[in-house]
């Protein structure tokens, strides 16, 4: 194997080392167990919402909906239970509610049409008015005591938001490795035309996939809702960008059809070590925008080049 087919498939791992060594010599607060179970609470939620959008992008589809889903679930919850539901019944009715969302988007994307970046981002703005006019702009709080264990409990000393990510993590691996349609996944996103001419039912697997994306998002917006305990319009924002960022670190091709849920896993990771190193460095925020945009246009430069080389090299 060739060094430039070595750092192709552990660059991402390398990444990540050389980031827990930077930061680790920068701040002496960052290398410590606490501090890497906050990196892990942080990033919970985008690693909740990473596991939907690996299988939209495995599809070569997109959804910048994420955010505003996330937000609305937020506040739609908040709004639920303060109102009288009991909270059960109003995680159930925002779950719901986020695989609408995800059927919507689908609709839209499949039987009219329409390109998924503009339906989504469609989507995401209406999501937002949506938000606001649940609260009226204003914050909503007042929740049962036991529905903060969700975002701020533990279990043998680990935060629920991770668990509840572990576990979203483990079932989009063996949905994708183990089974059908994980294949089915992959082979749309590779040649959707192949697939359909192979029997594949590819109206079914999108409908299932964008509205995976939007249960998932509507869950994350829960978990963030229970986290910070007040249920605010603007939640979310800007989620879209770090959760698309890490799934193309991860590996996942924007093209779709190529990239691992295991990579995805270390994306996030990413991400969240490099947020919780520029805090701990007092970076501004308005710089970190700056870095993330950057990572993103960086992972999807390489994943292009990567696969326009790889076209090349089998055209040779």
């Amino acid at each position: 194997m060739s060094a430039r087919n070595i750092f192709t498939k552990y660059g991402i791992y390398v990444v990540l080392v050389f980031l827990i060594v930077f930061f680790s010599i920068a701040s002496d607060a960052f290398l410590s167990v606490d501090n890497f179970m906050n990196i892990l609470r942080q990033v919970a939620v985008i690693g909740i919402v990473a596991v939907g959008m690996t299988f939209v992008i495995l599809t070569a589809g997109i959804d910048l909906s994420i955010g505003a889903v996330i937000g609305v679930s937020a506040v739609l919850t908040a709004q639920l239970m303060v109102s009288g539901v009991h909270p059960v019944i109003a995680i159930i009715i925002t779950l719901t509610a986020g695989v609408g969302i995800g059927f919507l988007n689908t609709y839209f994307i499949h039987e009219i049409k329409i390109p998924p970046l503009i339906v989504t981002l469609a989507t995401m703005t209406v999501l937002r008015g949506v938000a606001y006019l649940i609260t009226g702009g204003l914050p909503v709080y007042g929740f049962p005591k036991g529905f903060s264990a969700i975002g701020q409990g533990y279990v043998l000393g680990v935060p629920v938001p991770v668990i509840i990510m572990v576990v979203c993590f483990a079932i989009g691996y063996i949905v994708l490795e183990k089974t059908k349609f994980g294949r089915y996944v992959y082979g749309i996103g590779s040649n959707e035309e192949a697939s359909r001419l192979s029997g594949v039912n590819i109206r079914k697997v999108k409908y299932i996939t964008y509205c995976f994306c939007g249960f998932l998002s509507a869950l994350a917006g829960i978990v963030l809702l229970s986290r910070v305990n007040s249920g605010q319009p603007i939640a979310g924002t800007g989620y879209e960008l770090d959760v698309i960022t890490g799934v193309v670190l991860g590996g996942v091709s924007m093209n779709g059809g190529e990239g691992r849920i295991t990579g995805v896993i270390t994306g996030i990771i990413i991400m969240g070590v490099l947020t919780n190193g520029m805090i701990l460095l007092n970076i501004s925020e308005y710089f970190q925008l700056v870095v993330k945009g950057s990572v993103l246009l960086a992972a999807v430069s390489f994943d292009y080049i990567t696969k326009k080389r790889r076209v090349s090299i089998e055209h040779t």
